[in-house]
């Protein structure tokens, strides 16, 4: 398994950020030789209804960041480079993607039981609490009606659901 290059994870999301998109995810994977580097983007703004990430955003993306890695001391010559939209089912990982979700079914698991209930739970996101304050906690409204709240330390995966 590949290990992350320092210099790219101090630098990647102000990168994508200057492209206007915004950095869900990064997986390193890959050998030490050729690490293979996972980027999910999504847009800073929504251009419209329905509209998410298309090939050309992931292309442009991939063009950009190519010239920088290759000039990277750090990065091996023969790694890969893939970018791609973070899907239907988004992961949720930093505060503000609690924030800007309001209202849409999400999942979340964790090894142990969450709010007392199960290691893993599905409702309409409320938002989040206690942020800046402390401990934040993941707000969610379940299918019987009932609200929890969840902190977010105890949450090992997050994400939105699709429905079909």
């Amino acid at each position: 398994m590949s290990r992350p290059v320092p210099e790219v994870d101090r630098e990647l999301e102000s990168r994508i950020a200057q492209l206007g998109y915004e950095l869900v995810d990064v997986r390193w994977a890959g050998s030490a030789r050729r690490p293979l580097l996972r980027i999910g983007i999504d847009l800073a703004a929504r251009r419209g209804p329905g509209e998410g990430v298309t090939v050309e955003d992931c292309a442009r993306v991939s063009r950009a960041l190519e010239g920088w890695l290759d000039g990277l001391e750090a990065m091996p010559e023969r790694y890969v480079l893939e970018v791609s939209s973070p899907g239907v089912e988004r992961p949720l990982r930093r505060p503000q993607d609690y924030e800007r979700f309001v209202g849409k079914k999400i999942a979340v698991k964790g090894p142990a039981p969450l709010a007392g209930r199960a290691t893993r739970l599905e409702g309409e996101l409320l938002g989040l609490a206690g942020s800046g304050s402390g401990e934040e906690r993941v707000r969610l409204r379940l299918s019987g009606g009932d609200e929890v709240e969840i902190p977010r330390t105890e949450i090992t995966g997050a994400k939105m659901v699709f429905e079909w």
